[in-house]
């Protein structure tokens, strides 16, 4: 909101940029003219068209300034809407894309993803943090769509693992063999929401996803 004491400051401020910049605001410059009409000869007037044109431009770079002022507290409301916006995500369910899976300890991870078109197979291959396959789990038919598939927490060899974020890779297969992409999905209750950084994230769980990257949000009954 520009009320008139935000515009006197915009105004103050574009006097103090003038004045740092040419060494003369525009105050500076009408005292200057109004001194040498006074003292100049009358029956030889001085050319005060120079004065004026400088005059002009001094004008012209107060109100860019006061422009690039506005424009920032229009950035600054802008701000605020976003940041508000991303508070009201807090107690709702949302989609985003992601290829992290948080396991809990003594807790079953569900990993959720999307398929492009429908598969024979669907291959999900889980990575710790260091790159090395941990596990990998096997689905048959599946449709075209969202689908989600449980993770009991243990390696191929059947060991706990512990708690931690983990990654997954999502793959359909075909009848004849070939193979294509599928999303994983991060899908979960936001439970806050981050401020740091150039945009709000929303935090799941151990899990931080940009609000940018929101598919869907529903409330939780």
């Amino acid at each position: 909101m520009i009320n008139s004491v935000s515009a006197s400051n915009d105004s103050t401020a574009a006097a103090a940029a003038m004045k740092k910049a040419t060494g003369m605001n525009k105050d500076d410059f009408l005292k200057l003219f109004v001194t040498q009409l006074q003292n100049q000869d009358p029956m030889n007037p001085q050319d005060s068209s120079q004065f004026i044109s400088q005059l002009a431009q001094l004008t012209q770079v107060e109100q860019a300034y006061n422009t690039n002022s506005n424009l920032q507290d229009m950035l600054n409301q802008a701000n605020n809407t976003t940041t508000l916006s991303a508070v009201s995500f807090i107690g709702k369910e949302v989609v985003a894309p992601g290829a992290q899976v948080s396991l809990q300890a003594g807790r079953p991870a569900v990993i959720n993803y999307r398929l492009p078109s429908a598969a024979q197979t669907v291959t999900l291959s889980i990575t710790d943090a260091s790159g090395a396959t941990v596990k990998t789990l096997t689905q048959g038919r599946t449709a075209a769509g969202d689908g989600s598939i449980a993770w009991d927490g243990t390696d191929s060899i059947g060991r706990q693992l512990p708690a931690g974020t983990y990654n997954v890779a999502v793959t359909g297969g075909n009848v004849d063999g070939t193979t294509f992409a599928g999303t994983p999905l991060i899908k979960g209750k936001v439970d806050g929401v981050n401020m740091e950084g150039a945009s709000p994230s929303l935090t799941i769980g151990a899990l931080q996803v940009p609000i940018a990257n929101i598919l869907s949000v529903k409330g939780v009954v």
